[in-house]
């Protein structure tokens, strides 16, 4: 199923559920709290250190417009912390510019998972 330029399939939901490995019958499902990228952004406006470029090749980073490049070329160019890609209010609506081409490093960063959780705490939202 073809994805939507700025909508991050991963982070479409709000719950997950986990089990811990396995079911048995004396477990029990649990809700695991996901974020939805797009009203937090907080991994986007984290660290100007962050969006480093590490094990993308020569193809992957021409797709991304040069704007929006370090001008070291090293990484993602960043207005103080914040990446120069990411539009809109850190917890209330973000949209990343560069979704579909955007860096390894982005897509490593999972809802719910320590960088995100690290990043929401920075910014003072919710982490559970």
């Amino acid at each position: 199923m073809p994805r939507s330029a700025g909508v991050n399939p991963v982070a479409s939901g709000l719950l997950a559920l986990a089990s811990g490995g396995g079911f048995s019958s004396g477990e029990e499902e649990r809700a695991v709290p996901l974020f939805d990228c797009q009203s937090c952004g907080a991994c986007c406006s984290y660290s100007s250190e962050w969006p480093r470029f590490s094990t993308e090749d020569d193809a992957q980073l021409d797709r991304i417009p040069q704007k929006y490049v370090a001008a070291d070329e090293a990484g993602m160019r960043c207005d103080g912390v914040r990446c120069s890609a990411l539009s809109g209010e850190v917890g209330k609506s973000t949209i990343c510019g560069i979704y579909e081409v955007r860096p390894d490093v982005c897509r490593a960063c999972m809802p719910g998972g320590d960088d995100c959780l690290m990043a929401r705490k920075a910014h003072g939202l919710p982490t559970l």
